[in-house]
């Protein structure tokens, strides 16, 4: 896999979620995350989407921590 791909997932119940996208494109998957939320047809709720907002924030943390000084 390109190294500049990244890949969040979910799942809930029989519905998989994968998420994958370039870095530098993490606003984008954000605003489709508020997409399918706010759509009533999905299961995908807030919930779901601040738990992988969160993953991807916690990702970005670990690669900022291993940048050198």
């Amino acid at each position: 896999m390109d190294p500049d791909v990244r890949q969040l997932s979910l799942v809930k119940g029989d519905h998989r979620y994968v998420f994958r996208y370039r870095n530098g494109r993490e606003a984008d998957v954000i605003e489709s995350f508020a997409s399918m939320a706010t759509d009533p047809e999905s299961p995908f709720d807030w919930f779901d989407a601040a738990v992988l907002s969160y993953q991807m924030g916690r990702r970005l943390e670990m690669e900022i921590d291993q940048l050198p000084s």
